[in-house]
């Protein structure tokens, strides 16, 4: 059985995380992802997360799988009025309607961007010339809440009509995607991450 790596040599933010944090960091976080359920899905759980800590949403990724139709955008584009207040009575995910409302619009948003670049993936990844960005950041703090490419792509989603895509939320979504790797150089998934570029 191969021994789990110590804290110290995983990302700061990781610290005092449950099993389910340290799988995500470990396995997910920062793998380039070219599927348009997952980036569905980050759209989705990230615009949930505003305000909260990823480890609730984490908690509660089962849930959104179940409430949003395993992240089918064709799927969520289709709910109507009564569904959203179904939706607002499910213990199981954040009870927000401006959230679960800006789940539906751009699910809606998505479907056209697949329509007019053939993928939401191949749209994405043009705001980072088509491969991750490979960053060498030294501490936590070395890492930035926003970035160049994260204002132009939040800037593009919002003139598309989506929500709660502001620059945070879409670098948050750019590093859980693989679109920037933001592993600390110290932490063993720096390395990993950055030779799937």
């Amino acid at each position: 059985m191969m021994a789990m790596p110590s804290v110290s040599k995983r990302c700061g933010w990781v610290e005092g995380g449950d099993e389910l944090y340290l799988d995500y960091h470990d396995n997910e976080w920062g793998v380039p992802a070219h599927d348009d359920r997952t980036h569905f899905e980050f759209l989705i759980l990230e615009g949930a997360q505003a305000g909260l800590s990823w480890a609730t949403i984490l908690r509660k990724r089962d849930a959104y799988r179940k409430a949003f139709a395993d992240f089918d955008p064709v799927a969520v584009a289709r709910f109507d009025r009564r569904k959203v207040s179904t939706l607002l009575r499910n213990p199981g995910i954040v009870r927000n309607r401006l959230k679960i409302q800006a789940a539906v619009t751009n699910a809606r948003g998505f479907i056209a961007v697949q329509k007019e670049f053939g993928s939401f993936d191949r749209y994405a990844w043009r705001f980072v010339g088509g491969k991750p960005l490979q960053r060498r950041r030294r501490t936590t703090k070395d890492v930035p809440a926003t970035s160049r490419e994260s204002d132009a792509f939040s800037r593009d989603l919002k003139k598309r009509g989506f929500k709660f895509v502001g620059s945070t939320i879409v670098y948050a979504h750019m590093q859980a995607t693989g679109m920037v790797n933001d592993h600390l150089v110290r932490c063993f998934r720096h390395a990993p991450c950055a030779a799937l570029a």
